[in-house]
């Protein structure tokens, strides 16, 4: 049932997306709407778009862009997106699972040794392939933002896997991520981005998994006394568009738009390295949160406890999937 609701909404987009599509002489308008602060790697990336566009394609194209889910929240950005009131989103690859399974291997539990191996990953014809496995729905991959490697935050000290026991930590909608915290005996709640610190401000949830970036720009720290540098999964995103709406564009103009996006997508994955090492440092010197380093044996252990929830989504993703985003770790 849904996904016959969903087909029928794409299959009304040819007759929604030509309203986006400028009049003569006008340019056309993109909205790219976000939930997360300008000051990220994603928002950041969002106004580079801008910019360039305005430099580049003045009187052509104009793009507008509505972070901190100004325009739309997270749970209404994808059906925007459909009825083209959005003509760009960069969503976290949680938010796909109603459209394709595949894309949950970027949810799995210490899945790539470090950021590096995940940009080795994306540049595979693997990961290139799966730019196009929402094509059924009519949604258009256009690139890989990155955002950096998760950090674990709560409200007492996660050392161990048993420190999580009983805890409810805020996800996205993904059920690898709702398996990972069951590992550790801990639960779930799905809440919307721009809800996280107010919840975990209140005790709605005791934890949370974020980048640095992420945790900084939404205070989050201030109400979240430990930080264990984790590193225990991504948060990337993937730039879609709906297919209508690209493919009605001229295809010199979408050419054009589509090597802006490829020199945005460089830079965007440049600087999330940079952004989060300055914004852990920005946590630490604010004295608010105490960082738990944690040692090769206990990360070990939170690994142990996770591993088993790449076998439950081996069939769902696809071996062929899983693999080729390990051999993209130098594990000797």
């Amino acid at each position: 049932m849904f996904r016959s609701c969903v087909a029928a909404a794409v299959a009304a987009l040819y007759v929604l997306a030509a309203p986006a599509m400028a009049a003569d002489g006008e340019p056309v308008v993109i909205r790219f709407a976000h939930v997360v602060a300008d000051d990220t790697p994603k928002g950041k990336g969002a106004l580079l778009l801008k910019k360039l566009v305005e430099e580049r394609l003045a009187g052509k194209v104009r793009v507008e862009v509505y972070p901190n889910s100004t325009l739309v929240g997270d749970a209404e950005e994808m059906q925007a997106l459909f009825d083209n009131k959005v003509q760009l989103l960069a969503p976290s690859m949680s938010k796909f699972a109603p459209y394709t399974k595949k894309l949950q291997v970027f949810d799995l539990p210490f899945l790539f040794d470090d950021a590096e191996a995940l940009q080795r990953f994306q540049k595979r014809d693997t990961a290139r392939q799966l730019l196009r496995s929402m094509a059924d729905y009519g949604v258009y991959g256009l690139a890989y933002w990155n955002n950096g490697l998760k950090q674990l935050s709560a409200t007492t000290a996660l050392r161990t896997p048993s420190d999580a026991s009983g805890l409810a930590f805020r996800i996205q909608p993904s059920p690898v991520l709702e398996a990972q915290f069951a590992a550790v005996d801990a639960t779930s709640v799905v809440l919307p981005f721009a809800k996280v610190y107010e919840s975990l401000k209140a005790g709605v949830v005791q934890g949370a998994e974020n980048p640095w970036s992420n945790i900084l720009s939404q205070n989050m720290h201030s109400v979240q006394p430990y930080i264990t540098e984790s590193n225990h999964g991504v948060l990337d995103y993937m730039l879609i568009t709906n297919n209508e709406f690209w493919l009605s564009m001229p295809f010199a103009l979408r050419s054009e738009l589509e090597g802006i996006i490829l020199e945005v997508t460089q830079a965007v994955n440049r600087e999330a390295a940079a952004v989060n090492q300055r914004d852990r440092e920005r946590i630490l010197a604010s004295g608010s949160s105490q960082l738990i380093t944690l040692t090769t044996e206990e990360r070990q252990l939170w690994r142990d406890k996770m591993l088993p929830i790449w076998n439950a989504y081996e069939a769902d993703i696809g071996a062929d999937v899983i693999r080729a985003a390990t051999t993209a770790n130098r594990r000797r």
